[in-house]
């Protein structure tokens, strides 16, 4: 019985072998496969340039073919990472099948015989082309390609921001189809630019089809003229360039159920793209450094060397240029045969004066950018676009920050929510990324390791909006000015100043700028320590002031009178300590005290009626006056410092209330304040402690962070502390944190409603002396539904982060009542783990059950610190007959990338069996010498183990050196493969 059941065993894991080794082995092929294609690309390329040659239609079948075979090797790829080991055999026997016709293809690429056929040379009409291309000029053109080629998709967008190489890509595309056979010469390039209309449209395809539309006037007729005349074709391909405007193509004579024909459309606008029915979607990307600098010195001497020293400068032109192909060609073009160092330097000057301040660049460049900001029809789209110009060259700005900017300045159209502004501020800077005014990109915050989405302004689109705007802002951001601009600067039809990002410390007494019209300053970023009272008093009109992380300690009394005023924002400020009375301003909407040195609120916010965001987190206000906050009836937007609790009498009155952050008192205050709540009024921000909490001082930090969290801190979940009411969770609460706050020993029964939590992503446990497990399962005699038992663990199915410290009496993840005869855990539980850390649980003995692992195929870092009784990491559920079972199962963990094992005396194994991990990254493992072996399966390379394909480290201390070389492996030379990765720290 046991050699048989020893057998099975084998079994299992030799099916998990044989699959990974004939994957591996398919993998090699398919990248063999996919290098001769791209060889056979380039070939078919070279070789074709030849007059009177066209290609062999069994070379474009066998290239539909690769592509077929790279994608259905994708497919059986995932499929084989996501399954289970039941289905193995089966996914052995198509990667089997798949090796065969693999093969096959392999010994298809030779064509021993040739690629082309002679035919008759004809007259082609074809684009004049640039010569030079670069990389990605090529791999653009390859993606094209093959979608053409392929049955897939019969339409592509092409977009991009004016001047970034559109038109080129796409009349290489032309000129490559002409000697494609496929499509029988049927390749029709039409113009449509901004002017142009349907009627000249049909003509302009008319023509090209030898179809006389002159006696026809009525659009639909002509349209049909147009398909009988395209139908015959049979196999087609429209390229239609400059689109600006979408239009349908059965005004065209195509309809949707047209089979044969391929469609390219180039155009600035993704919006367009989509309109236009596209299936798929390229972005040409401005140029690389590197491929930027290739560009301009073949444009400018052919790619021979300049002059170290005009080199240097050259270098700098091309960086002006940022990458935009067209702004490369002019200023070579203009640059072309001067040798004379001091013209290269005035060129450069003149760059960094304005991009489109040279005559070149006025004439071929600046026209073609401002093409795409006067198409924006929608005066909204324009305002918020020039906007962004406010800010420094290069900066990456925070979307929320920025659509926060547009509600303050009044841009937008009038909203009566907050978050129906978010909403509108979010679609206009979409359809600005669309039409490739402005760039999505990531920006990354440190403190805690978050990342949101930005836009960023491209320079030259950034020079125009301030050669569109020069009489009506005034920018200087960025500069290290250490004094503001004279007062002549300051032009009486000012509109908008900024002055950021400078070394500015003071303005002198002398100074009042008459800008009767200015309604934006913007002073923020810079150690400014303090201002005049004759500066705002020709200012009148200004709508908003942001002093913002500057070093003022005092608001000077003008700031009283600014009747007009609607945002004043002065977060960051953590020297100020006074600001003059505030009654006057009734217009005010917005006040950020945030992180200021004020200790108590200024005179006269209660008379502010039309405040809809008032912000003091991290700031020492200790109290508020009582009554002060009831008469802000249209606050949408409030925060509160930690040293202060929140004074739900009268918060609870705020009707309006959409984003809050702060401290209550106790959960029976947190409930009257979720209780006032109108029913259709969701929090779509809010980050609030109930009760005392280190953790959540830490956090106040966060105030720009747009969390949905609640922090439970000291004895807040107590009986009797929060009376008799339910806890009332909001619905879309994202982070939830347990802190000294009285759980009882199982955190989902002593939370019933978790279980509606369903957009929960982050837990954190820390702290509390109660808690045993996370989750009770248990065996009716009459099993719940499979839909009521999945329900009511939803939650932690969607869990991404479960960080566990200082958990006294914590023993598991998993806690059965009757330990079942098989361990069958809830489809999906725990499936969206991506980091799971237990730091100093003393009593935990084995962390995850087997039967667990399934469903962890996303979990990306496992660390386990300081547990002193933890024996195992991944053990025998208790039915397999538990620590002393003997087990060789394979496991796989596809996407663990850090395993960090510190400080675990008692630790004997971190599984018995075998742990497949390819994704592997870092090891950093710290006294746990009573472990014998490191259960790592090493993928065979050659009939050799061989590293995981990831592995960049294993982090050891000096002092486990002997325990490293002491442990034994599965597999022969492991220790070997693995001594180059091995890393020794010392104490």
């Amino acid at each position: 019985m046991g050699d048989m059941l020893a057998n099975v065993l084998v079994n299992v894991a030799s099916d998990y072998y044989y699959l990974d080794k004939k994957m591996q082995n398919l993998k090699r092929k398919v990248e063999r496969l996919s290098c001769q294609k791209v060889d056979m690309i380039a070939r078919l390329r070279e070789e074709e340039r030849h007059p009177g040659k066209r290609r062999k239609s069994m070379v474009n079948y066998w290239l539909s073919e690769v592509v077929t075979k790279q994608k259905e090797f994708e497919s059986l790829e995932a499929e084989v990472n996501q399954n289970s080991r039941i289905s193995r055999v089966t996914l052995a026997k198509c990667a089997d099948e798949m090796i065969e016709e693999v093969t096959g293809l392999l010994d298809q690429s030779i064509f021993s015989e040739g690629v082309l056929l002679d035919v008759s040379e004809t007259i082609e009409e074809k684009f004049v082309t640039v010569e030079w291309r670069g990389q990605s000029f090529k791999e653009n053109l390859e993606t094209i390609w093959i979608s053409l080629l392929g049955n897939e998709v019969s339409s592509i967008g092409v977009y991009g921001m004016g001047g970034v190489g559109k038109t080129t890509l796409a009349q290489c595309i032309y000129n490559e189809l002409k000697n494609e056979t496929s499509f029988c010469k049927n390749i029709f390039w039409f113009t449509v630019s901004q002017d142009s209309n349907i009627y000249k449209l049909q003509n302009d395809i008319g023509k090209a089809l030898n179809l006389d539309l002159s006696g026809e006037d009525d659009e639909y007729k002509r349209a049909a003229k147009l398909g009988w005349a395209l139908e015959r074709k049979k196999r087609f391909v429209l390229m239609l360039d400059d689109v600006w405007t979408p239009f349908l193509l059965q005004r065209i004579g195509i309809s949707p159920s047209l089979h044969g024909f391929k469609m390219i459309v180039i155009s600035r606008s993704l919006e367009v793209c989509r309109n236009m029915e596209c299936q798929n979607y390229l972005k040409v990307e401005v140029l690389s450094d590197e491929e930027a600098w290739k560009l301009f010195m073949n444009k400018l001497s052919y790619g021979k060397r300049l002059p170290p020293k005009v080199e240097k400068i050259a270098r700098e032109v091309v960086k002006k240029c940022a990458g935009l192909p067209l702004a490369i060609i002019t200023m070579a073009g203009s640059l072309r045969g001067v040798v004379d160092i001091h013209d290269w330097r005035d060129a450069l000057e003149e760059l960094k004066e304005s991009c489109v301040g040279r005559d070149v660049m006025e004439d071929d460049v600046f026209p073609i950018l401002l093409s795409s900001f006067n198409r924006l029809r929608d005066p909204i789209l324009k305002h918020c676009f020039l906007y962004c110009s406010l800010y420094p060259e290069d900066q990456s700005l925070d979307r929320h920050e920025l659509i926060s900017n547009f509600i303050s300045e009044g841009l937008m159209e009038r909203r009566r929510s907050r978050q129906a502004y978010f909403d509108q501020g979010h679609k206009i800077l979409n359809k600005l990324e669309n039409v490739c005014l402005l760039e999505r990109c990531e920006i990354s915050y440190p403190v805690d390791q978050s990342v949101n989405l930005g836009v960023k302004m491209h320079d030259l689109i950034r020079d125009m909006a301030l050669k569109i705007t020069k009489d009506d802002y005034m920018v200087k951001t960025g500069l290290q000015l250490k004094e503001i601009p004279e007062e002549q600067e300051w032009k009486e039809d000012l509109v908008k100043v900024s002055l950021m990002w400078n070394r500015i410390e003071v303005i002198s007494r002398v100074t009042s700028p008459k800008c009767p019209k200015l309604s934006t300053l913007l002073l923020r970023l810079n150690p400014l320590k303090s201002i005049p009272d004759s500066f705002f008093l020709q200012m009148r009109g200004l709508h908003v002031l942001n002093l913002s992380d500057t070093v003022i300690e005092y608001l000077p009394n003008s700031i009283s009178d600014l009747e007009e005023l609607k945002a004043l924002l002065l977060n960051g400020c953590q020297n100020l300590v006074f600001v003059p009375p505030l009654g006057n301003l009734k217009a005010l909407k917005e006040l950020d005290l945030s992180h200021t040195g004020i200790k108590e609120i200024p005179q006269g916010v209660e008379s502010l009626t039309n405040l809809k965001c008032l912000d003091t987190i991290g700031s020492h206000i200790e109290t508020i006056t009582t009554g002060t906050l009831q008469g802000l009836s249209l606050l949408q937007h409030l925060t509160l410092p930690q040293r202060m609790t929140i004074p739900i009498e009268e918060v609870a009155g705020l009707k309006q209330l959409e984003e809050i952050k702060g401290k209550f008192r106790s959960m029976h205050d947190f409930n009257i304040f979720m209780k006032s709540r109108p029913r259709d009024g969701q929090l779509n921000i809010y980050n609030i402690q109930i009760g005392d909490s280190v953790a959540y001082l830490y956090k106040t930090g966060l105030a720009k962070a747009r969390t949905f969290g609640i922090t439970f801190g000291i004895d807040s979940l107590k009986k009797g502390e929060r009376g008799k009411d339910k806890i009332m969770l909001p619905r879309n609460i994202e982070s939830m944190e347990f802190d000294r706050c009285g759980l009882c020993s199982c955190l989902f029964n002593d939370i019933l409603q978790l279980n509606t939590a369903t957009e929960l992503k982050r837990c954190y446990v820390e702290n509390e002396d109660g808690i045993e497990f996370i989750v009770r399962l248990s065996l009716e005699k009459e099993p719940m539904a499979e839909e009521e038992a999945q329900s009511s663990l939803m939650p932690l199915h969607y869990l991404e982060n479960l960080t566990l410290e200082s958990l006294p009496n914590f023993i598991g993840l998993i806690w059965w009542d009757v330990v079942p005869p098989v361990a069958s855990l809830p489809r999906g539980l725990f499936s969206h783990l991506r980091f799971l850390m237990i730091w100093n649980c003393v009593k935990i003995k084995k962390l995850l059950p087997r039967s667990l692992i399934p469903n962890l195929h996303n979990l990306e870092k496992l660390s386990v610190y300081s547990c002193a009784k933890m024996e195992e990491i991944i053990g025998d559920d208790e039915s397999d007959g538990g620590f002393g079972a003997e087990s060789s199962t394979v496991i796989t963990l596809p996407r663990l990338k850090f395993l960090e094992l510190y400080n675990l005396p008692e630790l004997k194994s971190i599984y018995k069996g075998t742990i497949i991990c390819e994704s592997i990254k870092v090891i950093f493992i710290r006294g746990i010498k009573k472990v014998k072996k490191v259960p790592l399966f090493l993928p065979p390379l050659n009939g050799q183990p061989s590293p995981p394909p990831s592995l960049i480290k294993i982090r050891l201390w000096e002092n486990d050196k002997g325990w490293w070389e002491s442990l034994e492996w599965d597999q022969p030379n492991a220790y070997t493969v693995l001594h180059p990765f091995v890393d020794y720290l010392s104490i």
